[in-house]
């Protein structure tokens, strides 16, 4: 029998694009579909509203960060 993979959201893509971009699409898209934290209240209630702008559904705030995660890497070394 042959294995299975879980390649998640990109099934989508069926067998095109290659299986190392898919794979790239698989895990932006679990990370950004994700729960994250709000920099204001603390909770984990931040949601994409498109490209680069972020809004918390608990107490409004919403900020601007990079593309497909709230947060940029040199923030994330900082803390």
């Amino acid at each position: 029998m042959s294995k299975k993979s879980k390649i998640g959201s990109a099934g989508r893509f069926g067998v095109r694009y290659g299986q190392k971009d898919r794979s790239k699409v698989a895990d932006i898209e679990r990370i950004q579909k994700q729960a994250h934290v709000c920099p204001r209240c603390g909770l984990p209630h931040v949601s994409r509203v498109s490209s680069g702008i972020w809004n918390c559904k608990k107490c409004g705030n919403k900020f601007a960060g990079p593309a497909y995660w709230p947060y940029s890497e040199q923030r994330k070394e900082k803390k």
